[in-house]
């Protein structure tokens, strides 16, 4: 986990954010003492594809369309 300064964080915000998009962890410090730690939200987090095709399988087995095609899904949504 990287760590900068307080100042050092204000003044390159934009490319700290950047950083932590791409998933890095930056501990902020104010005098040597850690204050805050910028990260991606959870929501942020990739999974892998194995995982989510597993996750989607599992979610059909207890849901069904009741007989509704996808064209008919569709054309309600845009209703």
């Amino acid at each position: 986990m990287a760590t900068v300064g307080a100042y050092e964080a204000k003044t390159h915000l934009p490319q700290l954010l950047n950083r932590v998009a791409k998933g890095e962890r930056i501990t902020i410090t104010r005098h040597g003492i850690p204050v805050a730690i910028l990260h991606p939200p959870e929501s942020m987090k990739k999974s892998l594809p194995r995982e989510t095709i597993a996750s989607l399988r599992e979610f059909r087995k207890n849901h069904s369309l009741q007989g509704l095609s996808l064209k008919q899904m569709i054309e309600e949504g845009r209703r």
